[in-house]
């Protein structure tokens, strides 16, 4: 899944946010109460005002949820920690970025 680009402002507004993210607005909504790192600042007419920290947040978010298949107590634990990978989930991506790099290694002593 690619990551979308996000825009170079200082604040974003809840449908900006869900255009970025791919996600309606009452997935949003309900991703704020569950995951306390997801605090947007309020508008003093009351309106969600997201940075781009948010932003990021919400793309996280969505990755690990939609993408890695976390569920939400699970993913919410993952952020809380940092999102360090532990245990079989870092030796899996580890054992990943070495094949890569092996691979990338083979092809640049090809080009020489």
């Amino acid at each position: 899944m690619p990551i979308p680009e996000i825009p170079d402002k200082l604040f974003f507004r809840i449908g900006e946010v869900c255009k970025i993210a791919g996600i309606e607005a009452y997935v949003l909504r309900f991703w704020e109460t569950e995951f306390p790192s997801l605090a947007p600042q309020k508008s003093k007419a009351g309106h969600r005002v997201y940075k781009s920290k948010d932003v990021e947040m919400v793309l996280r978010i969505k990755e690990l949820l939609y993408v890695r298949g976390y569920t939400i107590a699970g993913a919410r634990k993952h952020l809380s920690r940092g999102g360090a990978l532990r245990g079989p989930e870092r030796d899996k991506v580890l054992a990943q970025v070495r094949k890569e790099l092996r691979d990338i290694l083979t092809l640049l002593r090809r080009k020489t």
